[in-house]
């Protein structure tokens, strides 16, 4: 799955706005911190970051996502964390996992 994609499965989970117009345009927002919600914009950048990626056609595994995720998520696991940001970090961490499992179950049909 490339960034774009995984981006395009997290925007159309209906429950945050993690793209702004596309993709690339939306990368080049979170690279500069000017994302309209701060958190996705965080998070895009670690996930970028961590993957290596210039462009967002580039390829991802769930376990870089997972891992470049992990301490935007143990920050909002204190106890005087937000917990709007425990949320949408642990929404998105559930729809990464939906948007791999679907991909594999759409691979694993094709195959047949």
């Amino acid at each position: 799955m490339t960034l774009a994609e995984l981006l395009i499965a997290l925007d159309s989970n209906g429950k945050h706005a993690y793209i702004v117009n596309n993709p690339e345009e939306t990368m080049g927002l979170a690279h500069a911190g000017t994302h309209p919600d701060t958190l996705i914009g965080e998070m895009i950048r670690a996930i970028a970051e961590k993957c290596g990626c210039v462009n967002a056609d580039c390829t991802l595994r769930r376990e870089q996502i997972v891992s470049a995720l992990g301490p935007i998520r143990l920050r909002f696991m204190a106890d005087d964390a937000p917990v709007v940001g425990f949320r949408l970090v642990e929404g998105s961490i559930v729809a990464i996992d939906k948007a791999y499992n679907d991909e594999a179950l759409r691979m694993k049909a094709a195959a047949k």
